[in-house]
């Protein structure tokens, strides 16, 4: 292939991608459908003509090879003018799109949202590094797939990691998945530390053998918090485990009487997702907690979300405030009454994706339930969008124009975007990981638990002792 050929093709793709980010945008709709709909007609041609000309050479080969070569080669040429003159128009509606949105054509927000790297570099700029401990021996695929991610956040954003763990083990799935070399170097660089530790709490123990086993490794990198050697700390081990430890070790904040896990969904709009709170850590709930909870959240919304007046909802069965069972009842009534947060009432499961509130509260069981439920929508989605989609050529056109948006919605419904959930509530930073975490959900757990070090969450939480109903 010739680099003239070859440099089609890449002009080609750009214009497609060009194209699928007009069709966005109001102004250029109609233009970008006349020139969408004149390619679709003008490569159905193409290849009617293409297919066409395969069945002459095929044909006319046992007959007269020369002369059928010398037909099938003006039809060919014939397409290929048929296909410039499609690219040609796609081309000049590209051309007209750009100069009608050009002042439009670069949005900062979503830059922000789907670039890391410019992200990181300005995070990078205006953040000195933090040092992060991981029990590296917690989670299903632990510890070679927890240790690629801490090395690929190292050299995305501004942290160190103090990795606990059974060094020769980490060492052995460090060199058995090629990661033996960078885990040296940064060793050497100082932005990575290798902590001795015992086992860890499998999944299937309860969470009180914390208690019991001092040196197991959730146990050891919460003792680095509490000693000031590391300012947060990330597990993807038993979540009851890291909750009972932090409880016993750092302690919980004055005044609230249960920690709670917090988890970000997707909403509608991508810059602004929703806290939900509580994911998993109390399956049975009183009112009060429930209240604790919409505290707590109300605070790591502003802070880390930067939202200035979040827009608390308590998930229940209705709208109205005489709907769903005592526990609904009553926590309406307290969070009604709640003077320090914007309460906006009942959120129905309908309304948690749907970006109305900013933080929705309920208990651990249903919270669980919900948090599961989301992270099989994604994968299901795709599939039905995929099953969907015509096959053949026709298949294979629209799906070379959807790939990109396809990868975009896969993107913010994967759960491991989000990678970690915060356990608020205690007095320390602690980012909760899903069992089955691997590199990319370690990253983007990191990343929350940078996020809320370099917002100084703590300081912000510290404050809720102060009000009059944690100390009535």
């Amino acid at each position: 292939m010739g680099k003239e050929t070859v440099h089609k093709i890449n002009k080609s793709k750009a214009i497609r991608r060009l194209v699928i980010w007009y069709k966005r945008n109001s102004a250029v709709t109609s233009i970008v459908d006349t020139a969408a709909s004149s390619a679709v007609t003008a490569s159905n041609v193409a290849g009617n003509v293409v297919s066409g000309a395969g069945s002459v050479v095929s044909t006319a080969s046992n007959v007269a090879s020369n002369v059928a070569g010398n037909v099938a080669g003006n039809v060919v040429s014939s397409a290929e003018s048929v296909v410039n003159t499609a690219s040609s128009v796609v081309s000049n509606a590209s051309s007209i799109a750009k100069n009608t949105l050009q002042p439009l054509v670069f949005d900062p927000l979503k830059r922000l949202q789907n670039n890391d790297n410019f992200l990181e570099k300005e995070e990078d700029s205006q953040s000195n590094r933090i040092w992060i401990a991981v029990d590296g021996m917690g989670g299903d695929y632990a510890p070679g797939p927890i240790l690629e991610g801490c090395l690929e956040a190292i050299s995305r954003f501004p942290i160190n990691i103090k990795f606990v763990g059974k060094i020769e083990k980490v060492k052995n799935a460090a060199e058995k998945i090629g990661l033996l070399e960078p885990l040296e170097k940064e060793i050497e660089n100082n932005r990575l530390e290798l902590i001795d530790s015992g086992d860890p709490i499998g999944m299937n123990e309860e969470a009180t053998a914390v208690r019991k086993r001092k040196n197991a490794s959730i146990n050891v990198a919460m003792d680095l918090v509490r000693n000031n050697k590391a300012q947060a700390v990330y597990s993807a081990g038993n979540s009851g485990a890291m909750m009972a430890s932090a409880i016993f070790r750092i302690g919980r904040l004055k005044g609230i009487d249960r920690p709670a896990i917090g988890a970000l969904f997707p909403t509608r709009d991508q810059t602004r997702p929703v806290l939900v709170l509580d994911v998993g850590a109390n399956t049975d709930c009183k009112p009060s907690y429930l209240h604790q909870f919409a505290l707590l959240g109300n605070i790591y919304a502003k802070d880390v979300l930067q939202v200035k007046k979040p827009r608390i909802g308590l998930l229940n069965i209705g709208e109205e405030e005489c709907k769903g069972n005592d526990l609904s009842l009553k926590t309406f009534q307290l969070l009604s009454n709640e003077e320090s947060f914007d309460f906006g009432g009942n959120c129905e499961g309908r309304d948690v994706l749907s970006g109305s509130f900013d933080v929705v509260v309920c208990d651990g069981f249903t919270g669980n339930i919900l948090l599961k439920f989301l992270e099989s929508v994604g994968g299901v989605l795709l599939d039905i969008l995929k099953s969907e989609l015509p096959r053949g050529r026709r298949g294979k056109v629209g799906s070379a124009f959807l790939k990109s948006n396809l990868l975009r919605i896969k993107k913010r419904l994967d759960h491991a975007e989000h990678g970690g959930a915060l356990l608020l509530g205690v007095n320390g930073i602690c980012v909760i990981g899903h069992g089955s975490s691997k590199s990319l959900s370690v990253v983007s757990a990191l990343r929350l638990a940078h996020s809320a070090v370099n917002h100084n969450v703590m300081e912000n939480l510290n404050q809720l002792q102060k009000l009059q109903v944690l100390n009535s």
